[in-house]
């Protein structure tokens, strides 16, 4: 899929990088974050082919409204070797639940010609804050998927626990869809722990129902460290 396959979504998402400074009225904040992983899970999918990862990204927000961009390395057996997103979108408050809006953009460098990798996807997402816990929700919608499948929707369930300040206990359920074959369901549960104020570590237990497209699909165990600042 190009660029030239999706001018709304590329124009909606110029549009809330935009609002941003137009429409908040807060003070700009900028945050950065760096890490390394021993694989890049995505949906339950390793996108390293099950090597290590190291990423980087960049955000910034002004009131309800945010804007960044995230970068990794990737492997999927040929020539693309990096991945870069970026995003942009809102986040209100209705009543008990916080809300994100948005759209986002996965691109990806050096990959074969034709391959058609990069897409776009429209997020809604919602949680409910329960005292330590929190419950959430969350959608995605692609009308021209990765690798030039139509229309991709990924669907999730999640919950999370904080017993204390540095511990985090959480678990999440997805389906993702496509058009045609390739559909499957995904889960994780994990720990986190905050080592310091800007350091933290996580540790994940990955898994899909289709192992049979391959040993990307398998289950696995993934950690993380990751720098916030």
């Amino acid at each position: 899929m190009t660029l030239r396959k999706k001018p709304f979504a590329l124009a909606a998402l110029a549009t809330l990088a935009f609002a941003v400074p137009a429409a908040a009225q807060d003070a700009p904040s900028f945050s950065f974050n760096l890490g390394a992983a021993s694989d890049y899970v995505f949906r339950g999918v390793s996108q390293t082919d099950e090597h290590p990862e190291v990423f980087a990204g960049a955000d910034l927000s002004m009131g309800q409204f945010y804007a960044g961009t995230w970068v990794s390395n990737v492997d999927f057996n040929d020539s693309t070797d990096a991945e870069f997103d970026l995003y942009a979108g809102f986040k209100p408050t209705v009543g008990l639940f916080s809300l994100d809006l948005g759209v986002l953009y996965y691109g990806y460098v050096d990959q074969p010609s034709g391959a058609d990798l990069d897409y776009f996807e429209f997020k809604a997402a919602a949680a409910l804050p329960l005292g330590p816990a929190t419950l959430g929700a969350q959608a995605y919608y692609s009308p021209n998927y990765y690798s030039g499948m139509d229309h991709g929707f990924y669907y999730e369930v999640n919950g999370s626990i904080s017993p204390t300040e540095k511990v985090s206990f959480s678990a999440a359920l997805g389906r993702q869809e496509v058009s045609g074959a390739g559909d499957y369901t995904t889960w994780n549960v994990g720990v986190g722990y905050a080592l310091t104020d800007h350091l933290g570590v996580d540790l994940r237990y990955h898994d899909t129902d289709k192992h049979s497209l391959g040993d990307t699909y398998g289950s696995r165990v993934a950690v993380s460290l990751k720098a916030s600042f």
